[in-house]
C-alpha cells in the first residue's frame, strides 16, 4: 500500500483481533481504527453506519463475533446466530454503502459439513449436513461467505474469506466451561502442578486428531490474503466458491497435544484418559494446499507457539482465569 490506509479491525480485543492490531499496528502505512463494544455496538445497524459515514474507511478486517466452545453453542443458539448474522450483515452492507473496496471476513472452520473428507478442502462447503452442537453458528459463518460474494457479483467489490482450524495463543478464552481444547488442558494443567496433583484425567481416549494455528500465524496469513492482487486472488477462487482455508496443514492427536503441554508447563505427574466420555470426531484437517499455492506456509510450530500462549497465561492470570 503506497498511501496511509485507514483500516478498521473489528473484534480488536478478540484472540484474532488483537493479534491483528499487533501486526498491522507496526507499520507506517497503517492508520488503525477501533471500537470497544461499549462505543459501537456491531449488532445495531443504524450505529455501525453512523459510523462508516464519519469514519471514512478504506479496509475492513471483520474478526468480530459471537464464539465459544460446545456448551455454549448448546445453551444459546439463538444469540449465536443472531448476533453473528446481525454483525456481519451490518458491517459489510455498510462497508458497501459507504465505498469501502476491500473487506476481509473471518469465519470458521465449521462450515463444513460434518462427514467432510479429511483434509477438508474448500470444495466441502454446503455439501452435507453440519456437526448439530454448533450448527448455527455456522450457518451465520456461511451466510459471511456469501455476503461478501454476493456483494462481489452485484457490486464488483473485493471482499475476500479466510477460515481458520483451531486458533490459540495470546488473549485466549480460558474459561473453566466456555473454552476450547488448548486453554482448557493448558488451565487444568497449570493449576494441578500448582496443586501438586499426581494425576490429570483428561476426557476421552486421546486419540481423536486435531489441528491448530497459532493466533499470530492466523494474523499473517490474513493480511497476506487481503494484500494479494486481485488478479491472483481470483486465478485461485470462484465468484461462488471464494473463501481460503488457513492451518497448519499438520495435526497431532490429543494426548500427544496434551503431553507437549505437560512438557512445556512442567507439569510432571500423571496423564490418564476418561474413556467413557465422548470424543468427537476422529480428525478434523484443513486442507491448505489453496493457501501454500497462493505463497503463505504456517511459521510457528506447536510447541514454540504453546510457549508463547502459557506465558500470556502466566502474565494475565486475573483476566485468563475469568
Amino acid at each position: 500500500m503506497a498511501q496511509t490506509q485507514r483500516i478498521f479491525v473489528a473484534g480488536h480485543r478478540g484472540m484474532v483481533g488483537s493479534a491483528l492490531v499487533r501486526l498491522l499496528g507496526r507499520r507506517d502505512d497503517v492508520e488503525l481504527i477501533v471500537r470497544t463494544r461499549q462505543e459501537l455496538d456491531l449488532t445495531n445497524q443504524a450505529a455501525v453506519q453512523a459510523f462508516f459515514a464519519k469514519e471514512r474507511i478504506d479496509q475492513v478486517y471483520l474478526a468480530s463475533a459471537k464464539v465459544g466452545g460446545i456448551h455454549a453453542n448448546n445453551t444459546f443458539p439463538a444469540e449465536f446466530i443472531y448476533e453473528n448474522l446481525m454483525i456481519e450483515a451490518n458491517i459489510i452492507n455498510s462497508a458497501h454503502l459507504h465505498d469501502v473496496q476491500k473487506l476481509l471476513f473471518l469465519g470458521s472452520s465449521c462450515i463444513y459439513p460434518r462427514q467432510a473428507p479429511q483434509p477438508m478442502q474448500e470444495q466441502a462447503l454446503l455439501t452435507g449436513v453440519l456437526e448439530p452442537t454448533n450448527e448455527p453458528y455456522a450457518i451465520a459463518k456461511i451466510a459471511g461467505i456469501k455476503l461478501c460474494e454476493s456483494y462481489n457479483r452485484q457490486y464488483g467489490r473485493d471482499y475476500r474469506s479466510v477460515m481458520p482450524t483451531n486458533l490459540y495463543g495470546p488473549c485466549d478464552n480460558y474459561h473453566p466451561e466456555n473454552s476450547h481444547v488448548i486453554p482448557a488442558l493448558l488451565r487444568r494443567l497449570h493449576e494441578a502442578t500448582e496443586q501438586h496433583l499426581p494425576e490429570v484425567v483428561i476426557w476421552g481416549s486421546g486419540t481423536p486428531k486435531r489441528e491448530f494455528l497459532h493466533v499470530d500465524d492466523m494474523a499473517h496469513a490474513s493480511v497476506h490474503v487481503m494484500e494479494l492482487d486481485s488478479a491472483t486472488y481470483q486465478e485461485f477462487t470462484q465468484p461462488m466458491l471464494s473463501h481460503i482455508n488457513v492451518g497448519s496443514g499438520v495435526d497431532c492427536s490429543i494426548a500427544e497435544l496434551a503431553h507437549t503441554l505437560a512438557k512445556v508447563i512442567g507439569y510432571p505427574g500423571k496423564l490418564t484418559y476418561d474413556t467413557s466420555k465422548p470424543d468427537g470426531a476422529p480428525r478434523k484437517l484443513m486442507d491448505v494446499s489453496r493457501l501454500q499455492e497462493l505463497g503463505w506456509k504456517a511459521r510457528i510450530e506447536l510447541e514454540e507457539g504453546l510457549k508463547d500462549a502459557y506465558g500470556w497465561f502466566i502474565e494475565n492470570q486475573s483476566q485468563a482465569r475469568g
